[in-house]
């Protein structure tokens, strides 16, 4: 799962800005030097995307987020480096449009093909390369099986996936043990986060994202999480273990670096690990490791 209320936002930008301070004072970092000049855009539908970058990079948000807040500093790296890049903010309902990420993720999930149907056909791409932080994660490998566009879809990289459900640090398992797991989705449908449901472990998505294989033939997938991940847990469960997919922990790149879930989507290494799987043929090592933020 993504965000939840009981994550104060003050952290995440507590640890964003710890990130980019550190990116700032270590240009060799996992930055891997400064961005190159932009020529990509960021939702801009004008936007052809060249031989460098032939495919379009679709950003979607993970629970209780937007496309503005969460992914927004990775597209806008993406974007600097070249890349046009989009991304909405799905699953909101029109008398709360400030928070999306909440309706159930088979309804979200149309809209999020609707939206890189449009991307194809305004920006004249064949495919897509589409990238995932949490419900995110989720929403692009249930698209990629679900939605009949495998064919329009070139990689998929999911950070931090529930792709097996998460049991929030026990917390799912202790509701499910007092209160039942109906009576535990009726309070969260009744609350407007249906979502919910379908990230705990036998949720109506990830039990429809496992029926079968998730990896579909022709994508190529990448998988990041953290060592540290406090929301999905335990983390291994981001990971699928078929063929075409590659799962990777940070730290198995930065041993060092405590970030934690909302802290992926702002960390300097795991933006150097996304880079490295939307373009593997210039795939760079990190050479020095930033410190993300640990919640």
């Amino acid at each position: 799962m993504a965000r939840t209320p009981r994550v104060p936002r003050w952290l995440a930008r507590t640890g964003l800005a710890l990130t980019l301070v550190l990116g700032a004072a270590l240009p060799a970092t996992a930055t891997d030097g400064p961005a190159k000049a932009a020529t990509g855009g960021i939702n801009d539908f004008s936007c052809k995307p060249g031989s460098a970058h032939p495919e379009p990079v679709v950003l979607l948000h993970g629970t209780f987020a937007t496309w503005y807040e969460d992914i927004n500093f990775l597209q806008a790296d993406l974007a600097a480096r070249g890349y046009c890049t989009f991304a909405l903010t799905y699953g909101a309902y029109p008398e709360f449009p400030l928070v999306g990420g909440l309706k159930p993720v088979a309804e979200s999930n149309v809209e999020i093909k609707e939206y890189v149907e449009k991307v194809r056909e305004r920006t004249g791409a064949a495919k897509v390369d589409v990238v995932g932080h949490s419900e995110g994660g989720l929403q692009s490998l249930y698209l990629a099986k679900m939605q009949g566009i495998q064919s329009h879809i070139k990689r998929v990289v999911a950070i931090a996936p529930p792709t097996h459900g998460t049991d929030a640090a026990g917390l799912v398992k202790l509701g499910d043990k007092i209160l039942g797991r109906g009576t535990l989705d009726t309070i969260v449908a009744k609350l407007g986060f249906p979502v919910l449901s379908d990230e705990f472990p036998g949720g109506p998505a990830v039990k429809a994202l496992n029926d079968g294989p998730v990896a579909q033939p022709g994508i190529a997938y990448t998988i990041i999480t953290s060592r540290y991940d406090e929301i999905v847990t335990p983390p291994e469960t981001s990971f699928v273990r078929e063929p075409g997919v590659t799962n990777q922990y940070v730290q198995d790149f930065c041993p060092l670096d405590p970030v934690g879930h909302i802290g992926e989507a702002y960390d300097l290494n795991v933006w150097h690990l996304v880079r490295n799987a939307l373009d593997p043929e210039h795939a760079t090592p990190i050479k020095v490791c930033a410190v993300g933020s640990p919640g």
